[in-house]
């Protein structure tokens, strides 16, 4: 693309939930206090000796990747955190190198199963603008399920 043309900006949403046999508070302590113990090898982007951590306030540090060289990734700012209703709003910005540039509204939410009185419901709901293409929805997509799936939900069902 040469600089005088534009790419126009589009928007894409999507949500999805995942059931984990544990109680809400469990799984949002494990969220918030825990994450590094259960945040997949392959999602450490700063380095394989990064600590991945979560300050959940809103305007702090947010969800953060750091390695002891000082190599970091801050991964989202935390826009509203409601731990009264188990629930995290989050934005991001996605850089050209990695398909942006573009910007990521993210919601974690925990809600009580209807089906199982020791489980409950991660709801993960995102909205991306920006620069956007189907490969890259897609690739984050399923990299969130695996994330909270084989890492989250493993980790707390196996840590009880």
């Amino acid at each position: 693309m040469n600089d005088s043309e534009i790419t126009p900006a589009s928007c894409h949403q999507y949500e999805f939930d995942i059931e984990i046999v544990a109680s809400r508070s469990r799984v949002w302590k494990a969220i918030f206090e825990e994450i590094n113990d259960w945040w997949l090898p392959d999602f450490h982007v700063a380095g394989a000796d990064s600590v991945v951590s979560f300050d959940p306030k809103a305007g702090g540090r947010g969800l953060i990747e750091e390695t002891p060289g000082g190599a970091g990734l801050l991964w989202f700012n935390v826009h509203m955190y409601l731990p009264e209703q188990f629930k995290v709003y989050l934005v991001g910005h996605l850089a050209s190198e990695w398909g942006g540039p573009a910007t990521i509204n993210l919601r974690w939410s925990l809600n009580e199963s209807t089906e199982n009185d020791s489980a409950c419901v991660l709801n993960v709901f995102e909205a991306r603008y920006g620069k956007i293409d189907e490969q890259s929805i897609e690739s984050t997509e399923s990299g969130w399920r695996q994330l909270f799936t084989d890492g989250l939900k493993a980790w707390v069902e196996n840590n009880a």
